[in-house]
C-alpha cells in the first residue's frame, strides 16, 4: 500500500461533505459570511430547493481583487490570526473553508466591490477549478450564485431529499437568521415568489410579525435577566399556541443561531406541568455570554455549541421562561385547560354518535354512514323494550351494571388475524364498567378484559376512514373558518387542495396565506376543526421525503390525525351502552389489538392469569 498527498481538489471535495451537507448549509454559510461583512440588506434566491440555484446578495464591505482571490483558496480567513483568537470568536465564520468547499461542488461565480473602488471582481468557478478572474462593472457589496449542487458528486446529490423538503429547511433557516437579526433587512426568493420579507427596523417584534403575522405575536409573551456575565432575552409563545415539531424554535448565542439541548430542555420544562397536551411553543431565545464561556469549534458547521456552565444556563432559561408564563396564566390556560368535570351520568361526547342528534337550526344534516353507530337508533330500541317486554333489548339495562352475564365457555377471540379478515366479534364481552374514566371493564367467558377507550375508539375511526374509497364523507360548517398559515404551510395547501377535499377537508384561498375552511370529516368535531387542520398540517411537514409521496403523506397524516383528534378522550365517563357500542364496533375491525401508532387496545386476563395472581394454583 503507498501512501500518498490528495491533491487539493479531492481534498475540498471531502471538507464540502463536512462544511456544505444540503443546499441548506450553502445558504448558512454564504447568509453568515454577508453578515460578518456588515450587510443592512441581503437577498437570497434558490431554485429547486436549492440544487439548481443558490444565490446570496448583500450590500457589505465588498472584497478586494486579491482578497477575493485569497477567499476561495482553503483555510484563508480574515477572522482568525492565531490558534488563541479561536476562544473569543465573535465573528460568524472564521475557519475560511466555506467558500472553496461550496465551489468545490458546484458551478460557482464571485462578484464583489468595495465602496472606494471603481469596478468590482468577478471570479467563476468549475468544480473547484478555477475557470475565470477579471474586473466588473457591479454594485457595492458581494454575491455569490452556486448552480448544479454536488453535479460532480453524484452520490451526495442522490441522497438529497425532494425539492419541497429541500426548500423548506433553508426556509427555517432563512427565518432563524432573520429572527437572530432583525437590524437586517431578509428578503428570500423561493423560486419566482417572495417567500420571506422582514423590515430590518433592529426590531425583533416587527421581524416576527412580518415573518408569522400579527395573529401569533398578539400572543407572545416576552422575558429578560440583565447580569453581570450573562444577558437573556427573548420571546415565547402563549400556552394555548403550540406546534407538534421543534424548528418553530430559534436559540441565538452571542449572535449566533445554534441548536442547544441545554436550551430546549429548558423551555421544555418550563412548559411541561403548565400544558395539558404535547407541542412546543414558538421560542426566540437570544443569550449573550463571555466569548470564552463557549465552544463553537465542536461541529464543521457551527450549527452546534457547548457552554463551560451549562446548568448555569438551563437554570436561567428556565426561570426565565417559567416566570414569563405563569405570569400569564390565570388568563391564558383557561383556553387549553381541561374541560369542567361532568356530572356522573350525564351523556359524555364520542365522536357524532354521541353527540346531540338533534339537527341544528338551518344546518341541513347529512346521512350518517355509521348506521351501525347510531346512538338515536339504539336509545329507541331500548325505550321500546322497556314498553314491550315480549322484545328484549339488544343492550342490558343500566340497573344491571353490576350483575355478571351467564357464563359461557371461552372464546379465543383473540388469536391471530389470518388474512386480514375481521375477528370473531366481540358480541361475548359484557361490559361491567369503567375505571379511571380511561379504561373499560368486560367480561367474556370466563376471562376478564381492559379496553383502552380512547385507543379502541381511534382504531375504529382510523380503519373506517381508511375504507373509503372515494371521497371521505364530509359535513359542512355552520360558520366557515378562516385560517391564516406561514409561507410554507399554504404552499403545501395551495398545491394540494384537491387532496385536502378527497379527505374531507373543502377549502378555498381567501387572502394572503389564508383559506376559508368550509368542510370536514363527518367524524371529527366541528369545534376542533381549526386545530385538527394545524396537527395535520404539522404532521405532515415532520416526513416529507420524496415529491410523490406528498399526496400519501397528507392521507397518512389526515387519518391518523383525525382518528386520534376525534376519538374519546381519557376522562370522558361512558354508560354501559356506550361501551357496548365501542366494544362491538372494535370487533369489526381488522386490526383490533393496536390503535394505528401501534399501542395495545385490549388486555386479555385469563380465569387462569387470575387464579395465579390470587395464588390459587
Amino acid at each position: 500500500m503507498n501512501v500518498k498527498l490528495l491533491d487539493t481538489n479531492t481534498i475540498n471535495k471531502i471538507a464540502a461533505g463536512e462544511v456544505v451537507e444540503r443546499p441548506a448549509s450553502v445558504v448558512k454559510e454564504l447568509v453568515e459570511n454577508s453578515i460578518d461583512a456588515g450587510a443592512k440588506r441581503i437577498e437570497i434566491e434558490i431554485q429547486n430547493g436549492g440544487k439548481a440555484l443558490i444565490r446570496v446578495t448583500d450590500d457589505g464591505t465588498g472584497m478586494s481583487r486579491e482578497d477575493a482571490a485569497l477567499a476561495v483558496r482553503r483555510h484563508a480567513t480574515s477572522k482568525l490570526v492565531t490558534a488563541d483568537d479561536l476562544t473569543r470568536i465573535s465573528t460568524l465564520g472564521f475557519r475560511g473553508e466555506a467558500l472553496p468547499t461550496i465551489a468545490a461542488v458546484s458551478k460557482f461565480t464571485l462578484q464583489t466591490r468595495r465602496a472606494n473602488d471603481e469596478l468590482g471582481t468577478k471570479i467563476t468557478i468549475d468544480g473547484g477549478k478555477v475557470v475565470d478572474t477579471h474586473e466588473i462593472g457591479c454594485k457595492i457589496g458581494t454575491s455569490v450564485v452556486a448552480e448544479d449542487l454536488f453535479f460532480n458528486t453524484p452520490a451526495r446529490l442522490k441522497f438529497l431529499k425532494a425539492t419541497p423538503t429541500e426548500a423548506n429547511r433553508i426556509h427555517e433557516f432563512v427565518t432563524k437568521l432573520a429572527l437572530s437579526r432583525p437590524e437586517i433587512s431578509f428578503r428570500f426568493f423561493n423560486g419566482n415568489r417572495v417567500a420571506l420579507a422582514t423590515p430590518g427596523n433592529g426590531k425583533l417584534f416587527d421581524a416576527l410579525t412580518a415573518i408569522y403575522g400579527t395573529e401569533l405575536t398578539d400572543s407572545l409573551l416576552t422575558f429578560k435577566i440583565d447580569a453581570d456575565d450573562l444577558k437573556l432575552s427573548g420571546c415565547v409563545t402563549k400556552p394555548n399556541i403550540l406546534k407538534s415539531y421543534r424548528s418553530w424554535q430559534t436559540f441565538i448565542v452571542n449572535g449566533r443561531v445554534v441548536e442547544s439541548r441545554t436550551i430546549s430542555k429548558a423551555v421544555d420544562e418550563a412548559y411541561k406541568s403548565l400544558v395539558p397536551k404535547t407541542g412546543f411553543p414558538l421560542a426566540v431565545v437570544k443569550i449573550d455570554v463571555p466569548n470564552n464561556s463557549t465552544d463553537v469549534n465542536v461541529h464543521p458547521q457551527k450549527i452546534e455549541l457547548k457552554f463551560e456552565d451549562e446548568g448555569k444556563i438551563f437554570k436561567a432559561v428556565y426561570r426565565a421562561v417559567r416566570e414569563a408564563v405563569e405570569d400569564k396564566q390565570s388568563i391564558d390556560l383557561q383556553q387549553v385547560a381541561a374541560p369542567p368535570e361532568k356530572p356522573r351520568f350525564e351523556q359524555p361526547t364520542l365522536g357524532d354518535e354521541f353527540t346531540d342528534v338533534t339537527p341544528k337550526k338551518n344546518s341541513p344534516r347529512r346521512k350518517n354512514p355509521r348506521d351501525d353507530f347510531d346512538l338515536e337508533e339504539i336509545l329507541t330500541t331500548v325505550a321500546e323494550s322497556k314498553n314491550n317486554p315480549s322484545s328484549p333489548p339488544k343492550v342490558q339495562p343500566d340497573e344491571k351494571i353490576f350483575v355478571p352475564p351467564k357464563v359461557e365457555p371461552a372464546k379465543k377471540i383473540f388469536e391471530p388475524v389470518k388474512n386480514h379478515a375481521p375477528e370473531k366479534n366481540f358480541e361475548e364481552l359484557f361490559p361491567i364498567g369503567q375505571v379511571a374514566r380511561c379504561y373499560i371493564i368486560a367480561q367474556g367467558g370466563n376471562d376478564l378484559y381492559v379496553v383502552d377507550q380512547h385507543a379502541a375508539h381511534e382504531r375504529i375511526l382510523f380503519d373506517r376512514l381508511s375504507g373509503y374509497a372515494e371521497k371521505i364523507p364530509a359535513q359542512g360548517l355552520l360558520i366557515h373558518r378562516v385560517m391564516k398559515f406561514d409561507v410554507r404551510e399554504s404552499e403545501l395547501i395551495e398545491k394540494n387542495l384537491a387532496v385536502f377535499e378527497q379527505l374531507g377537508f373543502t377549502m378555498e384561498p381567501s387572502g394572503v396565506n389564508e383559506f376559508r375552511l368550509k368542510e370536514v370529516p363527518l367524524d371529527a368535531a366541528e369545534t376542533d376543526a381549526e386545530n385538527l387542520l394545524r396537527a395535520i398540517i404539522a404532521e405532515i411537514f415532520n416526513g416529507v421525503n420524496e415529491a410523490d409521496d406528498i399526496a400519501k403523506k397528507i392521507r397518512a397524516a389526515t387519518l391518523a390525525t383525525t382518528a386520534c383528534k376525534a376519538a374519546i378522550k381519557a376522562g370522558q365517563e361512558l354508560d354501559l351502552r356506550q361501551m357496548k357500542i365501542l366494544l362491538n364496533d372494535l370487533s369489526k375491525t381488522p386490526h383490533p389489538h393496536t390503535c394505528p401508532h401501534g399501542r395495545p387496545t385490549i388486555l386479555k386476563f385469563t380465569s387462569g392469569d387470575l387464579a395465579k395472581m390470587f395464588k390459587r394454583t
